[in-house]
């Protein structure tokens, strides 16, 4: 791909990880503690925050849909990311805004790069394509053992519903990522207290902020 893109005005946090690591609540933690410092905060996720994604989000996730080619599965979700950040993550930046959002690329890139086992190279190109190579100013993964997050589930859609090795080549997916570009992660072990993550993700963003 090209030049990576990272916003000049607001600031872009994602939040990513396997199932059952936490990311919403701590999403909801960041959102409550920058507004109380005075930010606008904009906190989306992906897929399904539009309208377009509603129904992209139904058919990926849905058990009732079955199998997918995977192939097919890579689109939907970047047709889905195309309508999101279009529409809902530029704007906000461009108003100056902090976005958080649950799940972005990444998501992609370990789910259906590393756990369904397609080249990853082309799922990213794929995914860069559909976002305009628009990277977060940061990404927080919250690693957790897939055993221990998804036992966190009494009903589990058509993703989470995944065989364990699945979830495992997911994770490390994730951390791969991490680990080739430190200057833009956070790796927190999702195993602890959520306040004690919530500082360590707040230290992390103080320096971000303008």
């Amino acid at each position: 791909m090209g030049r990576r893109v990272y916003s000049d005005s607001g600031l872009f946090v994602c939040f990513e990880g396997g199932e059952g690591t936490g990311k919403s609540t701590q999403s909801r933690l960041l959102k409550t503690w920058l507004e109380d410092a005075g930010h606008t905060v904009l906190l989306t996720f992906e897929p399904g925050d539009t309208e377009v994604g509603q129904a992209l989000r139904q058919i990926v996730l849905d058990p009732a849909t079955g199998d997918l080619s995977h192939r097919t599965e890579v689109l939907l979700y970047a047709a889905d990311k195309a309508e999101h950040v279009d529409t809902v993550v530029l704007p906000a930046l461009a108003r100056g805004e902090v976005v958080i959002t649950d799940r972005y690329v990444d998501s992609s890139l370990a789910y259906q790069g590393a756990g369904r086992d397609l080249v990853v190279a082309e799922v990213e190109h794929v995914q860069r394509w559909a976002t305009g190579d628009l990277r977060p100013h940061l990404t927080v993964v919250l690693d957790l053992e897939p055993q221990t997050g998804l036992g966190r589930f009494e009903e589990r859609d058509r993703i989470e519903g995944q065989s364990l090795e699945f979830h495992q080549r997911v994770r490390q997916g994730f951390l791969d990522l991490a680990a080739a570009d430190p200057d833009h992660y956070l790796v927190l072990d999702a195993r602890g207290a959520v306040e004690e993550i919530a500082e360590a993700i707040r230290e992390q963003i103080k320096g971000l902020l303008p």
